[in-house]
């Protein structure tokens, strides 16, 4: 019951960052600025911490998101629960990189980065709980909340 539900939590979190990064996906390439409240968005968006090797970190974001979200609905049992913990954390540290450069280099704070890199985070603690609660076996709803 309580792997259902943090499947569940995983599934609402991974849409929402799914949302956002497609979000700044799309205003990466269609070359317009981001709704912003905090007048930071387009500084963040446009510095160097912005694209790695000429890909936009908005788009590696959202194939990060679409890779946790694949893991959910295609994989089972334990290799369900390893792989989007390992993504979601992998996610996570990412994000936390990103947030430091944000702060203490940018010295900009866009908020669809903090939004992502907050979903991020708690989808990293659903998906390291559901790991962790299952006790490293196959758990028989890990095989079926799907």
């Amino acid at each position: 019951m309580l792997d259902r539900r943090l499947y569940r939590a995983a599934l609402a979190l991974v849409l929402l960052g799914i949302a956002v990064a497609a979000y700044l996906t799309y205003v990466h390439y269609a070359g317009i600025e981001p709704a912003c409240s905090t007048g930071g968005c387009e500084v963040v968006q446009t510095s160097e911490w912005s694209d790695i090797y000429g890909m936009p970190v908005a788009l590696l974001g959202l194939i990060g998101y679409l890779s946790i979200l694949g893991s959910l609905l295609v994989l089972r049992g334990d290799a369900q629960l390893f792989v989007s913990a390992a993504l979601s954390l992998v996610g996570f540290l990412y994000s936390g990189y990103l947030t430091y450069q944000e702060l203490f280099t940018i010295r900009a704070i866009c908020q669809w980065c903090v939004a992502s890199a907050v979903l991020m985070t708690l989808l990293a603690i659903v998906t390291l709980w559901r790991l962790l609660a299952s006790g490293g076996s196959s758990a028989n709803e890990a095989h079926d909340v799907g």
